[in-house]
């Protein structure tokens, strides 16, 4: 799947404030060697950096558009381009940032404890995901891919995203591979001022790109105007016009014994 960097960074200052508070609780230790995989556009490398200022920081994304934005965004920064699944990098690592990535990485049962292999005694896996699969946003993605005529093009669409794991699931895997396991859920309420049509170019940067790759041009107009239409029923507009988008992600800190 094509990333836009542009597209992901129309919402940059919410989809910032997870990342903050993601690396906030990460243990302030003496931090020189970190890296951000599926660094997307560099807004999480530079908060990265900002946090831990006495590090060396890296980012690696599988798209070359991201990347683009990530090095002119901050130039003295090395990007490579790869995919979490077969980073072969072995580390050691201080720090490894995952923010809203690992949901498109499969396999986390090998993956989770990979992750943690790549770090110093001591060192951190910071991961933040999505955990919005039933909320109205994505439950419209899914019946409008399945009631139009593109029906039979969209059905793996919903399987884009790996399979979902609870928060005890994780606690478990992580602690069994040797980590101390801090894991919380926050639901964050992001007012979008311009209402529905704000929501769909909200995901349009993320968990719609699976539903409209597949699509011709016209196709495209059609499946966002029936995804709209659905989205201003699930989520009524205040008399401004805003629309209140809860929007709930899962956080992980495992921090290698």
């Amino acid at each position: 799947m094509d990333w836009s960097a542009a597209q992901y960074t129309r919402f940059e200052d919410e989809r910032n404030r997870p990342i903050r508070d993601l690396l906030a609780r990460v243990p302030a230790a003496d931090v020189k060697r970190a890296a951000d995989i599926g660094c997307g556009p560099g807004n999480s490398t530079e908060l990265l950096r900002a946090r831990f200022p006495g590090a060396a920081v890296t980012g690696m994304d599988s798209s070359p558009d991201m990347l683009a934005a990530a090095r002119k965004r901050l130039p003295d920064v090395r990007f490579d381009l790869g995919d979490i699944a077969t980073w072969s990098d072995p580390g050691p690592y201080d720090v490894i940032l995952a923010n809203a990535v690992l949901q498109w990485v499969p396999d986390h049962s090998t993956l989770m404890p990979a992750l943690l292999g790549k770090l110093t005694a001591g060192g951190s896996l910071a991961v933040q995901m999505p955990d919005n699969l039933d909320e109205p946003s994505h439950r419209l993605m899914r019946e409008t891919g399945s009631a139009g005529p593109w029906a039979d093009r969209l059905m793996g669409a919903a399987n884009a995203r790996t399979v979902r794991h609870d928060a005890d699931w994780y606690f478990r895997v992580l602690r069994e591979a040797g980590a101390t396991v801090d894991v919380w859920r926050t639901t964050y309420f992001h007012p979008l001022a311009s209402g529905a049509a704000a929501v769909v170019e909200w995901f349009k940067g993320s968990g719609l790109r699976p539903f409209l790759e597949p699509l011709e041009a016209d196709e495209k107009t059609d499946f966002l105007a029936r995804y709209q239409a659905g989205i201003a029923r699930a989520y009524p507009a205040l008399p401004d016009g805003t629309v209140l988008l809860p929007f709930p992600r899962l956080f992980i800190v495992a921090t290698r014994w």
